[in-house]
């Protein structure tokens, strides 16, 4: 098989199962728009890689919270292809730890030209999440695995 149906297969296997817009591939200035993108809920934006352990770690703590929290939206934002052009393993990861937050694969390649727009304090280190109460404008940026209960705790700071 090659890699376009190969390609076609996951996204088509993906939809099936339930993931019909996870994950999809996009550019910087859709997470912009996410940042600033007026909602009664909190964005919470977590930068991650499959290759990142910390990230793999985390990532319960964000289904979790993405299930039981009405007032918060997960989006998680795959850096993998800094590293490798083919969105396929992200598919695959999504599919087989069944992540139920949406899922964007960044496709970017020059962090310089975009880390800033996230947060100008970022180091460029993984994982990392940004939460955004954007009726209020107030934002939290966590450069490090966020522990169970945090995010919580973070939460509510924001409200």
């Amino acid at each position: 098989m090659n890699r376009f149906a190969l390609s076609v297969f996951l996204y088509l296997s993906a939809i099936t199962i339930g993931f019909s817009q996870n994950p999809r591939v996009v550019k910087i200035s859709e997470i912009e728009s996410l940042i600033v993108t007026k909602s009664d809920k909190i964005q919470v934006i977590n930068f991650w890689a499959t290759w990142c352990a910390p990230c793999v770690k985390e990532m319960p703590i964000l289904e979790k919270a993405n299930l039981e929290n009405g007032n918060i939206k997960v989006t998680l934002v795959s850096l993998d292809l800094d590293i490798d052009p083919s969105p396929e393993k992200v598919f695959k990861f999504v599919e087989r730890k069944k992540i139920t937050s949406r899922v964007l694969i960044l496709d970017e390649h020059d962090p310089n030209s975009w880390i800033d727009k996230i947060d100008n304090q970022w180091s460029g280190a993984l994982p990392a999440t940004l939460l955004v109460n954007t009726k209020t404008g107030n934002r939290k940026f966590i450069e490090r695995e966020l522990r169970e209960g945090e995010l919580d705790d973070l939460i509510k700071q924001l409200n």
